[in-house]
């Protein structure tokens, strides 16, 4: 039984983290092994506030070993990371991104370098983005940050559709083979832009952008688990990257035709394998 390791937070109300990645993954068809980071009663962002807890950095590997125990590690197609609460879960990480690695050396590490936006700044405690940064992004296989997480990437400002290509172009060289942006927010103009890069090129998608009075959480983990199912089913990586943005916008409609700001991802699943919205991606470098 193949299966896709997902390793990022998890909320028991909602749809964040592993909760808003693992169903859309299965809906594509794929064998979902999450693992969490850690566990809250509901994403952060209500003003009550939330309940539960952070897991030890070592729950990664050790749940990875068990997996490798029962002889099932080499079925694993890629892992995927988000969420992080410690530079010691990140070492972890790499650790059980090698345990994979050599288990399937086929298997694809997929990073979601999740820092913060430009907005709320950085939202991890101190040295989780230096070592996200310095050695797990350039370890990635493919890495889906936005426009915030790769301007720290790349070390430079992002102001302007050049400066995203430049900026892309240069996490190419630092070791991803595929690039997502997930939300170029400096190219808005009433749409939402996502840019993908790899050898062949930049390619850019826009959408509509949909406007709610609480900005939905969890979109991002939504955004890299489709893209991630894309790569999975052997797509070229433009033609994952419409997918993802088709899938993920036909989500975010019926959330906000519903009135609600918790990802409508159940009801509107038909659309994470067939997008019922078209947007296509036009090469720009």
């Amino acid at each position: 039984m193949k299966g896709i390791i997902s390793v990022q937070s998890h909320v028991v109300y909602g749809h964040a983290g592993n909760s808003s990645a693992v169903f859309p993954l299965q809906r594509m068809g794929f064998e979902v092994w999450p693992v969490h980071t850690v566990q809250f009663s509901n994403h952060t962002q209500y003003r009550q506030g939330w309940t539960g807890q952070s897991f030890p950095a070592n729950e990664i590997t050790d749940l990875v070993k068990g997996i490798d125990a029962i002889g099932q590690l080499n079925q694993c197609q890629a892992l995927v990371s988000g969420y992080l609460g410690s530079a010691a879960q990140a070492e972890s990480l790499l650790a059980a991104v090698a345990a994979v690695k050599q288990a399937n050396p086929k298997a694809m590490y997929v990073c979601d370098p999740v820092m913060g936006d430009p907005d709320k700044g950085c939202i991890l405690a101190e040295g989780i983005s230096e070592y996200l940064v310095e050695n797990v992004m350039p370890k990635a296989d493919v890495i889906v940050p936005n426009q915030f997480e790769l301007s720290r990437f790349v070390g430079m400002q992002i102001t302007n559709l050049q400066d995203a290509i430049d900026g892309c172009n240069q996490a190419l060289a630092k070791g991803p083979k595929v690039v997502l942006v997930k939300h170029l927010h400096s190219l808005t103009n009433g749409q939402f832009s996502m840019m993908m890069a790899d050898a062949s090129g930049c390619y850019l998608v826009k959408r509509p952008q949909l406007e709610f009075e609480k900005a939905p959480v969890g979109v991002g983990d939504l955004i890299s688990a489709l893209f991630t199912g894309g790569l999975l089913k052997g797509w070229p990586p433009v033609m994952a990257l419409e997918h993802a943005n088709n899938a993920s916008y036909g989500v975010l409609k019926a959330t906000q035709h519903n009135g609600e700001w918790e990802l409508q991802t159940i009801l509107a699943q038909d659309q994470l394998s067939e997008p019922h919205y078209s947007f296509s991606a036009a090469k720009v470098a």
